[in-house]
C-alpha cells in the first residue's frame, strides 16, 4: 500500500524469514561464522539457540543458500516430532535410497550405508532440524548415534539443531549428557541492542530501495526497540505499522507519534 508513496521497491519489514534481508549485527555475524565453521570443519553437531523471532531461521536459510549443491546434500527435517522410522525414512528418501523396511535397526543400517556411500563420492550430508526443542529425548539420543558415524578424521554426517531457549534446557538433562559432550559448536543468539536496532531498521529500508525519503527518528526507534525487547520479528511488525501510520497522515518522517500508534495497535492483539 505504502511502497510507491515511500519510493520503496519491496516491503522492508516483512515478518517471514528472508535471507535477502539478513542484517549481520556483530552477534548475527558470529552466529553465522559458528555455523559455517561447524559444517566446513565437519564437527558433527552444531547447535544454535535463541528467543522466538531473533533471526535463527533467517540465518539458517542464509547458510543453506551458501552451501553449493555439487558438494552438499541438504536434508531439512520440517517436523521434529516424527518417530525413528519416519526420521530414517526421510533421510533415505532425501538421499534417493529405497525405504522398503519399517524396522528401525534395518533402516539405521541402510542410513549408515547411504551416508558412507555419499562420503566416498565426496559429498557432505547436512541434516538440519529447525524447532529442535520439540525433539523427544529418544530422538536426540538417536541423533547422537547417527553423529558417531565417522571416518578416520571427521564425522560423516553434519547435524544442525536450531531451536528456542527450551532446546538449551533440554540438552542440559542428565539423560543427554553423552550428546551434550559431542556438541563442539554452540551459539546462543540474543536480542538486538538499541544501536543494533537502529542500524537494522536503516539497513532494511536501504535494501528495500529507500533513497532516504523515509526516515525513522531515533526517538521512534527507541520506542520500538523497547516495545519489541530487541526482537527483530517484532521490530519488523512495529516498523511496518509505523510506516502505515505515517502514510495515513501523508508524512515521510516516522516519529514518536507513529511509533506509539504502532505499539498501541500491536498490543491490542
Amino acid at each position: 500500500m505504502y511502497l510507491t508513496y515511500f519510493g520503496l521497491a519491496r516491503s522492508p519489514f516483512g515478518i517471514a524469514p528472508d535471507p535477502d534481508f539478513l542484517y549481520l549485527s556483530p552477534q548475527h555475524g558470529e552466529a553465522l561464522a559458528h555455523l559455517r565453521y561447524g559444517i566446513g570443519q565437519k564437527k558433527g553437531i552444531v547447535v544454535l539457540t535463541g528467543e522466538v523471532g531473533c533471526g535463527k531461521t533467517t540465518l539458517l536459510q542464509a547458510l543453506l543458500r551458501e552451501l553449493p549443491a555439487r558438494k552438499y546434500r541438504k536434508i531439512i527435517l520440517k517436523n521434529p516430532t516424527v518417530d525413528l522410522v519416519d526420521l530414517y525414512g526421510q533421510i533415505l528418501q532425501d538421499l534417493e535410497m529405497p525405504t522398503d523396511s519399517r524396522l528401525p535397526l534395518e533402516l539405521l543400517e541402510k542410513v549408515s550405508d547411504a551416508l558412507q556411500r555419499y562420503e566416498r563420492a565426496g559429498r557432505d550430508i547436512v541434516l538440519v532440524i529447525d524447532e529442535a526443542q520439540n525433539l523427544s529425548l529418544q530422538m536426540l539420543e538417536q541423533l547422537r548415534l547417527l553423529s558417531n558415524l565417522e571416518t578416520k578424521d571427521h564425522r560423516v554426517l553434519q547435524i544442525v539443531l536450531v531451536g528456542q531457549p527450551e532446546l538449551r534446557k533440554l540438552l542440559k538433562k542428565k539423560e543427554l549428557r553423552q550428546l551434550r559432550q559431542r556438541i563442539p559448536v554452540y551459539y546462543d543468539l540474543r536480542p538486538l541492542h538499541f544501536l543494533e536496532t537502529a542500524k537494522y531498521v536503516n539497513y532494511r529500508l536501504a535494501y528495500a530501495g529507500s533513497s532516504g525519503a523515509v526516515k525513522f527518528s531515533l526517538v521512534a526507534i527507541g520506542a520500538i526497540h523497547r516495545a519489541a525487547n530487541g526482537i527483530p520479528r517484532i521490530i519488523n511488525g512495529l516498523c511496518d505499522r509505523a510506516l502505515l501510520s505515517a502514510y495515513a497522515r501523508s508524512g515521510h518522517a516516522i516519529g514518536l507519534r507513529d511509533a506509539r500508534r504502532a505499539i498501541r495497535d500491536f498490543r491490542r492483539l
